[in-house]
């Protein structure tokens, strides 16, 4: 079911994202004159101190960038609710001064959680428990450590395992979002700041929160299958004509370079996975804005502290 009608940004922007930078790349395609779409093979994020200036630069005046971040944008609403925050938006700046100094300093043990230290465990996760969180943070049970739109993602606050999200979150929010919201007004974060579609229809730059293993679903990639995986590069080559297909029925043109990538499934390295990724997210971004995909807002205050993820659906 398509969305809502969104005026088309002149630059959409994915970034993949990792606490470690050498795993952080971003995908792009920008307006062309016909009104159709040009998509560039990914490239590496670079400096987050000028990561918005750079996107800025790059459209010039007057115009609007949609820029998209796998890592959570928000709060589990019950955790919120226990420590007095009403507004992500209001808290991010407050995060790491003053009485919330810790708040990005991983807690250690058990004993060094608090309500404005949330993140749990630093370093060797032996003997360490949700339910530390759970008991420490005042919370009935693990359900209350996720926002309602997480879906297959971890908890926040919980940094064990291979699909914890809180260390990406760490960094994107401390170094990223927390001060060019102090600093850029034409900064908007969706949907904290009010519907895509107003966003979208007014100068500067946008950003929402994404998450490539649900667009999978939605491009329909064989990725998504049992026993196959994204760190294997055949995997992600066995996809190369569903993207390409994507891109050809919704009038997205490809650099030669990302179709070199796409048919490679983007290369033998390490980092091929976080490319690969980057181009999905981009290709998921689209779909909401050319309208085959609903932004997926849900209609109640539930957003202003814990966001909500591009393209999910409030079922």
């Amino acid at each position: 079911m398509g969305g809502m009608s969104i005026r088309k940004p002149a630059l959409v922007v994915h970034a993949d994202w990792s606490k470690d930078p050498r795993k952080r790349w971003c995908a792009a395609a920008a307006l062309e004159a016909g009104g159709h779409y040009l998509a560039s093979a990914p490239t590496a994020v670079g400096s987050l101190l000028t990561y918005f200036s750079r996107l800025r630069r790059s459209v010039g005046a007057g115009a609007s960038v949609f820029t998209g971040f796998d890592f959570p944008i928000g709060l589990p609403e019950r955790y919120a609710t226990k420590v007095g925050l009403t507004d992500f938006r209001a808290a991010l700046p407050r995060f790491g001064r003053d009485e919330w100094r810790h708040f990005y300093e991983p807690a250690r043990s058990q004993s060094d959680i608090s309500a404005t230290r949330p993140f749990y465990p630093a370093g060797d996760s032996t003997g360490t428990k949700r339910k530390h969180l759970v008991d420490a943070l005042g919370l009935a049970d693990n359900s209350d450590l996720k926002r309602r739109c997480e879906r297959g993602a971890e908890a926040l606050f919980w940094l064990v395992g291979a699909k914890q999200v809180g260390k990406a979150a760490i960094s994107g929010w401390r170094n990223l979002l927390a001060p060019a919201s102090a600093f850029d007004a034409s900064l908007s974060i969706w949907p904290f700041d009010g519907r895509l579609s107003d966003l979208l229809a007014r100068p500067g730059i946008v950003v929402a929160e994404t998450y490539p293993a649900d667009t999978y679903r939605h491009l329909d990639l064989a990725i998504s299958q049992s026993g196959r995986k994204k760190g294997r590069r055949p995997d992600r080559a066995a996809d190369a004509s569903r993207m390409r297909a994507w891109a050809h029925t919704n009038g997205v043109r490809l650099t030669g370079q990302l179709k070199d990538e796409i048919d490679d499934g983007f290369g033998p390295g390490s980092d091929g996975e976080d490319r690969f990724d980057a181009v999905v997210g981009l290709f998921g971004m689209l779909d909401v804005v050319l309208g085959n995909l609903a932004s997926g807002e849900p209609r109640d205050d539930t957003t202003k502290i814990e966001g909500w993820i591009l393209g999910y659906a409030d079922t």
